[in-house]
Formats: C-alpha cells, sequence, structure tokens
C-alpha cells in the first residue's frame, strides 16, 4: 500500500526551518490504520517495543493487536509522566533538531518484557526518523540497562529502529546505523 499519499506537511512548525510532518490522517480511518499498524509489526525484529510519546505511542499500542509476536510496549516519557519507585526511572538527554531534552523510562516496564536467551531485545519504534538524535539517546540509555526477570539478570538490546516516515535528506539513518538496523515504511525528503 502507498501510504506516502496520506501525509500533511506543515512548514516552519513548531519552529521556523522545521517542517513538521503530519501523520494524524493515518488515525482518521480505521481500515487504513490495521493495515499500517500491521505491516509495522511485521517490521520489528523484536517482540518488545519501546515508543515515544506522544505519536510513537498511537501506532506503537496499534501494533499490540496486530498478528505478530509483539508482546510488550514500553512507553518513553516525558518529565513528570511516569509514575515511578526509587531506583526504577531512567533519565536520558536526548538532542532533537530544536534543541535538547529529556526523556524516561521505567526498568520495571523493561522487566515486563519477554526476553530472548540471556538478552531483552527490543525494537525502537517512532513516527518520524529525522536528525535521529530522539532514537540515538533513547537507543543508548536502552543498551545501557540490565533488568531482572523472574530473579535472573538480563541485558537490553535495542535491536532495530523502526519508522513510520524517515527524512532522506537529514541525518538520522547515519547516526542509528552503527547501532542497529534502520526500517522506514515511508521516504520523503525536505526539499
Amino acid at each position: 500500500m502507498d501510504y506516502s499519499k496520506y501525509i500533511k506537511f506543515y512548514p516552519d512548525f513548531p519552529i521556523k526551518g522545521v517542517n513538521f510532518v503530519d501523520i494524524i490522517p493515518f488515525l482518521q480511518d480505521k481500515e487504513l490504520f490495521q493495515h499500517l499498524t500491521q505491516d509495522l509489526s511485521r517490521m520489528c525484529d523484536a517482540p518488545n517495543v519501546a515508543a515515544p510519546e506522544a505519536r510513537g505511542f498511537l501506532f506503537g499500542a496499534g501494533m499490540l493487536y496486530a498478528q505478530n509476536p509483539i508482546q510488550n510496549l514500553i512507553p518513553l516519557r516525558k518529565k513528570g509522566k511516569l509514575p515511578f519507585s526509587e531506583g526504577d526511572l531512567v533519565q536520558v538527554e536526548i538532542m532533537k533538531e530544536y534543541g535538547p531534552d529529556h526523556v524516561y523510562f521505567r526498568k520495571s516496564d523493561i522487566a515486563a518484557s519477554r526476553p530472548v536467551g540471556d538478552t531483552v531485545e527490543i525494537t525502537f519504534f517512532d513516527d518520524i526518523l529525522a536528525t535521529g538524535g530522539t532514537a540515538r539517546g533513547l537507543a543508548l540509555g536502552l543498551n545501557a540497562q540490565k533488568v531482572v526477570i523472574g530473579g535472573k539478570e538480563y541485558k537490553v538490546k535495542v535491536k532495530d529502529f523502526v519508522f513510520l516516515v524517515e527524512i532522506d535528506d537529514l541525518p538520522g539513518r547515519a547516526r542509528l546505523e552503527d547501532i542497529a538496523p534502520v526500517k522506514s515504511v515511508i521516504h520523503v525528503t525536505e526539499g
């Protein structure tokens, strides 16, 4: 299916020089959304998906219902959005195309995952790949973790990156390929 005809572009949003890629049209058609989340889930090489808010959640949650082996969604959230127990919350600094930020995840959400061998394998999913700062920072933060599941310690590994839209003339892919393979459904350019 040609999904590219459904996206919209808004220049100079949220700041001048940034072209916003609007993926909301995928949420306005139930059948289209079902097809898309099924196709996205087929691209994931891990049974656990880590997705940043807010748009990553929308599609990541849909992948849990697709016919696939995805078993767990690990939420990646902004400050103040995740309740946590002592020692559970991990803060990761990321660099967005319009400045630095922080994103958080809980080790307990990773521990709800299904391990593969001695590793919790994760697909990092997000809606847009632009400069890759968010994905890179979070993947490195996830890869630095170890979690205990059923009394046994497991390492954490981002096995692949999956994006709904990749902006091909920005450096995102190049910033991620040293961590894991990068896959995208739709390819666009800024120009």
